[in-house]
């Protein structure tokens, strides 16, 4: 896997190790709220959602660091296959957050484009 695919994997997993307290336990206070969704307005009945949703994120750049670990331990396919699956899991994802709400535009992208950038070159070197 090339350097370009290992830098965005780790980026890819900082971005989503940062979403998961704020969607998580920080999600209360207003200034995560209109980082997260562009408004003040508390849901409470979300809540629940956002702390699950959270964890999913925690979980994907957990997953993404075991494939960069694999990959740098000589375990090319498991690191690859994890890498790859993953990214193209955010890339998902953030076409989905885009298309269902396109106001969250900037964090569709934020989830969405470390995984492409992974993904192309990727196709570029294959």
């Amino acid at each position: 896997m090339n350097v370009v695919s290992q830098v965005f994997a780790l980026i890819a997993a900082a971005i989503h190790l940062l979403v998961w307290p704020l969607e998580s336990f920080l999600y209360a206070r207003p200034q995560v709220r209109v980082f997260l969704t562009g408004s003040t307005a508390d849901a409470p009945e979300v809540r629940l959602w956002r702390f699950n949703v959270g964890f999913y994120n925690l979980f994907l750049a957990l997953g993404m660091i075991a494939g960069f670990a694999a990959l740098r331990l000589g375990h090319e396919t498991v690191g690859r296959t994890l890498v790859l699956y993953l990214a193209a899991f955010m890339v998902a994802g953030g076409i989905t957050l885009f298309v269902s709400t396109p106001k969250l535009w900037r964090g569709a992208l934020g989830q969405a484009v470390p995984g492409a950038v992974i993904l192309l070159a990727e196709l570029v070197t294959a």
